[in-house]
This record gives C-alpha cells, sequence and structure tokens, in this order.
C-alpha cells in the first residue's frame, strides 16, 4: 500500500500559507482566515489591572502571551479583548479592579492584578502591587509556559502605609517601596517588546506594570513600567492609567487620591506562511492548484527621514521655547528600513501634528521607525520630546531623545532684583543642537535643526522654537524674543503687550516659539510644526503616495533617478 505521505519518511507537519496577513483587534470582534491558513502566530494581551487609591499599589499588567495556534483556513474566530480595571475613587482604599481575560482560538491571557492598600493586591497575568506589607502578589495565574507576566513588588523596609509597591510587568517584576531620604514607592515592572514579531503595529510593546502611589511629600509615586504602564502620583492627584491596548496596569493614586485605570488588551494575529519538514504530496499539488502555496516575500531596503510633530511654545506668559520634533533618518550611509511583504506593498505613514502650547508634539511612524515628539515649551519633565522644551525663568529645560534630538535651554534667574525683574525662558532643542540658555537680560534661541539631501536638494528640519520673558519692572527694558532655529522654529515673542509666539512651520517639526506676558490671561504659545516622512528608493522600483496631496517624484542624475516619496499628511506607501 502507497504511503499518504508520498513515501517520504519524516514527522508531518502542518503547512499554511496566509500570506503573512496581520490583523490587529483593539476591540473585541471576529476574524475570518485565509483559505490556506493553518497556522497563526498570536500576540494575546490581556486588560491591566487598575492601581489602588489612597497611597495604593499599582496594578498589575494583562497577561502576555505570543503562541502559535492550529487553526482552519477561511473559518470565522471570535477575538476578546480584556478591558482594563477602572480606577478608584481616593480614599476608597478597600477595594480593587482586576483587568479581564483576552482570548483568542481557545487560548487566552489573564487579567492583571489590582494593585492593593487597605485590602491585599489581586494575583494577574502580573501581580498587583501591596502597600505597606512584606507580602508579595504571584503572577501567571494561568500556569502558563513560558509565564505570561510577573510578582507585583511589596513595601519591605517601608514605612508601614507610607509607601507602595509597582504592579508586576509581562518582562519583570514590579519595584519594591525604599525607604529613608528621597525614598520612593516601588516602579512598575518593565513590559516587552513587539515589533520584532509585529511590525508596523501602532504600539511597540506591551504589558508595563503600574508604579506605586506616593505619599507627598515624603514619598515619590513610581515610575510606570516601560511599554504602557501609568506612573504612580507623586502629590495629591490621581496616578496615571496604563496605555489603552498595552494591557499596563495603571498607576496608584497618593494620599486620599484616586487611582489610574488599567489599559485595555489587544490581539494580533499573523497568519504564518510555513512549510517546513515534510507534507504530503496532495497537499502541496491541491495548494500549487488552489494558488494558496507559499511564495517567497518581496523585500524592499529603502532610505528614510522620519520627522515628528514639534512641541508648543510655553504660555500665557514668559513662556519657553517647543522642542522640535525627533528627526530619524538613514540618508546618507545609515542603516536602510527593510520592508518585507508581498508586493505591491502598502505602508501606513503616520504625520505627527504639532503640540498647542504647553504640550508635546505628535509622534511620526513608518514600519518599525518612530519619531518622538517634541517637548512643549513649560519647562521640566513636561518637556522632555524628541528634542527637549525649553525651561521657564527658574526651571530647567527637558531632554530630548537619544538619536533624535536635543535638550531645551535653561531658563533665566527665578528673581531678578528690581527695578528690572525681567524674567526670561530658554530656547527649545533642536535636531542638530540644544536650545540656548536664557540669561538676565535675554531670552534663548532655539536649538538649530539638520539639513538633509534625502529629497534631491538640502532642506534644514527640526529647528528648535524661541524663548520669551516677561517684564515685571517699570524701568525693565524690552526684551526680543529668542529667535527660532533654523529649520522652522518659531520665534518667542517679544516682552512688551500681548505678543504671542509665532508657530513651528508645517511640514518641517519645527518648535513653536513662546508667548511673552499680555496682562490678566497671558497670550498665547506658537503651535508646533507638523512632521514630515520622506521615503527614497531605487530607480528600479515603482512607488506610489496617497491621498493626493502627498507625491512621488524621480530625481534627476546624478542620483540615477531614485524614486522619493514625500508625505505631508497621513497615508499610504505602495512599493513594488
Amino acid at each position: 500500500m502507497g504511503s499518504p505521505n508520498g513515501g517520504i519518511i519524516g514527522v508531518v507537519n502542518p503547512t499554511s500559507f496566509g500570506k503573512c496577513t496581520v490583523t490587529t483587534k483593539t476591540s473585541s470582534g471576529s476574524l475570518t482566515t485565509q483559505p490556506g491558513t493553518r497556522v497563526v502566530k498570536t500576540l494575546i494581551v490581556a486588560g491591566g489591572g487598575a492601581g489602588a487609591s489612597d497611597i495604593g499599589g499599582g496594578g498589575g499588567a494583562g497577561g502576555v502571551r505570543n503562541i502559535e495556534i492550529l487553526v482552519s483556513g477561511g473559518t470565522s474566530y471570535c477575538a476578546v479583548i480584556g478591558g482594563g480595571g477602572s480606577g478608584l475613587p481616593g480614599a476608597n482604599y478597600n477595594c480593587k479592579n482586576p483587568g479581564s481575560n483576552s482570548s483568542f482560538g481557545g487560548q487566552s491571557s489573564s487579567g492583571g492584578g489590582g494593585g492593593g492598600s487597605g485590602v491585599s493586591a489581586d494575583p494577574g497575568g502580573s501581580g498587583g502591587g501591596q502597600r505597606g506589607t512584606t507580602a508579595i502578589t504571584s503572577g501567571n495565574s494561568g500556569g502558563y509556559n513560558p509565564p505570561e507576566g510577573n510578582s507585583g513588588g511589596n513595601a519591605v523596609g517601608a514605612i508601614p502605609g507610607a509607601a507602595s509597591g509597582g504592579g508586576g510587568g509581562a518582562g519583570a517584576v514590579g519595584g519594591n517601596a525604599t525607604t529613608g531620604p528621597g525614598g520612593s514607592s516601588g516602579a512598575g515592572g518593565a513590559g516587552t517588546p513587539i515589533s520584532t514579531c509585529f511590525p508596523s503595529q501602532p504600539i511597540c510593546g506591551v504589558g508595563g506594570g503600574g508604579g506605586g502611589g506616593g505619599f507627598a511629600p515624603a514619598r515619590v509615586g513610581g515610575a510606570g513600567g516601560t511599554f504602557g504602564g501609568g506612573a504612580g502620583a507623586s502629590s495629591p492627584s490621581a496616578g496615571s492609567s496604563g496605555t489603552a491596548n498595552t494591557g499596563g496596569g495603571g498607576g496608584g493614586g497618593n494620599v486620599c487620591s484616586p487611582s489610574g485605570s488599567g489599559g485595555s488588551g489587544i490581539v494580533i494575529v499573523k497568519e504564518l506562511n510555513k512549510a517546513s519538514g515534510s507534507w504530503p504530496l496532495r497537499a502541496q499539488f491541491s495548494s500549487r492548484k488552489s494558488g494558496t502555496w507559499v511564495q517567497p516575500q518581496d523585500i524592499f531596503d529603502v532610505d528614510y527621514l522620519v520627522v515628528a510633530g514639534g512641541g508648543g511654545g510655553g504660555q500665557p506668559d514668559r513662556g519657553a521655547g517647543g522642542g522640535a520634533g525627533g528627526l530619524r533618518t538613514s540618508f546618507p550611509g545609515g542603516t536602510k528600513l527593510t520592508l518585507t511583504g508581498y508586493g505591491p506593498l502598502s505602508v501606513p505613514i503616520t504625520i505627527g501634528a504639532g503640540g498647542a502650547a504647553n504640550t508635546t508634539g505628535n509622534p511620526s511612524i513608518v514600519s518599525t521607525i518612530t519619531s518622538i515628539g517634541g517637548g512643549g515649551g513649560y519647562g521640566g519633565p513636561s518637556a522632555v520630546g524628541g528634542s527637549g522644551g525649553g525651561g521657564r525663568a527658574g526651571e530647567t529645560g527637558g531632554l530630548g531623545t537619544c538619536g533624535q534630538g536635543y535638550p531645551g535651554g535653561n531658563g533665566g534667574p527665578a528673581s531678578e532684583p528690581a527695578p528690572l525683574q525681567n524674567y526670561t525662558a530658554g530656547g527649545g532643542g533642536g535636531a542638530g543642537g540644544a536650545g540656548s540658555n536664557a540669561s538676565l537680560n535675554a531670552t534663548g534661541p532655539g536649538g538649530i535643526g539638520l539639513t538633509n539631501l534625502i529629497s534631491g536638494s538640502p532642506v534644514t528640519y527640526a529647528g528648535g522654537g524661541g524663548g520669551s520673558s516677561i517684564g515685571g519692572g517699570s524701568f525693565a527694558p524690552a526684551i526680543p524674543g529668542g529667535t527660532g532655529g533654523p529649520g522652522g522654529g518659531g520665534a518667542g515673542g517679544p516682552s512688551t503687550f500681548a505678543n504671542p509666539g509665532t508657530p513651528g512651520t508645517a511640514n518641517t517639526g519645527g518648535g513653536g516659539g513662546g508667548a511673552a506676558y499680555a496682562g490678566p490671561g497671558g497670550s498665547l504659545g506658537g503651535t508646533g510644526g507638523s512632521g514630515i516622512v520622506i521615503i527614497r528608493a531605487p530607480s528600479a522600483r515603482t512607488l506610489g503616495a496617497s491621498p493626493g496631496t502627498n507625491t512621488v517624484t524621480t530625481l534627476p542624475a546624478p542620483a540615477g533617478g531614485c524614486k522619493v516619496a514625500t508625505f505631508t499628511v497621513s497615508g499610504d506607501l505602495t512599493i513594488s
């Protein structure tokens, strides 16, 4: 009798011809597989647990599982997306709210444990953080191998009741509270990146734990875990919520303050092309006949320039300059971006909008490349960005992001002697240099941008916004606003009367200029300039850009006919 495997000796592996189709579910619903799909690579992330109120422990991250599941082709499957636990009102310390489970194809991940305060924290996909106790709340409630999460932190050694542990994360345990001067509640456990397995997603990682709530001013709140964890409150305010669709845990609240909610979960399904090992000849013949036999993917190597939206200038007065949007590029001579798929390949492009006054700009994204929005011109931690926003009088400028931009300049003295009493602000950082510090009677110019030739012509992008000032004394001289940095940075308003900051230039990622004093209510900081994405491919490739406001050009010699797609608004790149 003939062998059903055509006489080939070996294990019969399931073949799958799903053409690497990726479907992302951020809310519950159905998914129908491709006709040839037999195996799917599936990320299942449950909802994160809420932090606890009143110096509460951080919420545990929702369980994270990245597994292969056997399925049938042309079949509808239900994806259930677990919700995050709801944050708790202040002083409601005898309650806890875990996250909900997520599931797909008969597999599930466990909801994150709720943080503890007056009661013990919950176990879960990752465990919630504890308050005032050495007890540890376990993760991996589902008992999976590999584990879906980690344990929450506790308050070992901390003053009882005055500090709390961070929630566990998918990649690490939650931090324990610390004691002594400068002690703090525990940070949330780190999450885990997903970009390698699932590129071109709106998120690059999942499963960060929530930070424990602080006890102001003696104990500061714990930081949220990377990839979605909410920070614990450091002052009498609410803890931060976990990021939506990451399963991040919510941050714990401060004294009598509310806690942050857990982030909702997500399911990402990649229908695999898989034909390794041996397979029945009948299956191979049937797949070829139906056109579902696996084909090699196309590989496209392209140069890129990705600039995020600039940060808004500060207001209502003595506003600092906004930081430039982060700038990342491979041109010239850097590592190109590799795009894979079945041509013509379609790649979503996100153009980050500039930030309004005081606020951070928005990121620009293409595939695995994300540039971070510029920091707002308000100084301090809120001014961190691709390039940092400047600092107001008496404040430091925000930090930039390594490889994307520079820090903002510091503000002038916090208090100046009469009769001058000018209060000056620093410039926002640029992609090519830091924002300038303000001095006694001078505002800080914005940092310089970077000039790039990817489009075929030299264009300067991502300059920082200039700072402004306020003249408080009757003899205070008028002070010009700081100049915007080359690359679209807006100038700061001069100190006389109602002088708003100048907006950053559109599609440069320039930071907005800071606003000068204008009496009651102040004046408006300049908005940050929107970002831009440029893709450059060899002449043998064909590019398309939609919608129609985006363009494709062919460069003349000596560029050798390279194709350049320029995106000034969000859209889609096609390449073949």
